[in-house]
């Protein structure tokens, strides 16, 4: 999530073609209202005691910006790399909520694996 929030920054042209048209506002708002957000639930998964707020966050996140990853992938069919790795995204995001979730359970300190 820090990384990917940082990408927002440093390449936001890349994330402008994700936002979809029906939303208001300019894309490069969005881009960066979602760096904010993945930033956010990053920093929240770091530590300890916010771990739980920062795994629903994350989930939310993901939630989130699915609808971007399937008007990418409707935008651009799988012929070229962007398309492929467009098509390839969409289900890896299921094992990244699944993820997401897993960690918003309490876990004893003593069974905690990562």
């Amino acid at each position: 999530m820090l990384g990917t929030g940082t990408l927002h920054f440093v390449v936001p042209r890349f994330y402008d073609q994700l936002i979809p048209d029906a939303l208001p506002g300019s894309a490069r708002a969005w881009v960066y209202g979602s760096g904010v957000a993945e930033l956010a639930a990053g920093a929240l998964m770091v530590n300890r005691k916010t771990e739980r707020i920062g795994a629903w966050a994350t989930f939310a996140v993901f939630v989130g910006v699915w609808p971007g990853n399937i008007h990418d992938t409707i935008q651009n069919p799988p012929t070229d790399a962007r398309g492929i790795a467009s098509l390839i995204r969409l289900p890896v995001q299921i094992p990244l909520l699944w993820w997401a979730l897993r960690h918003t359970r309490a876990v004893r300190p003593d069974s905690r694996t990562r």
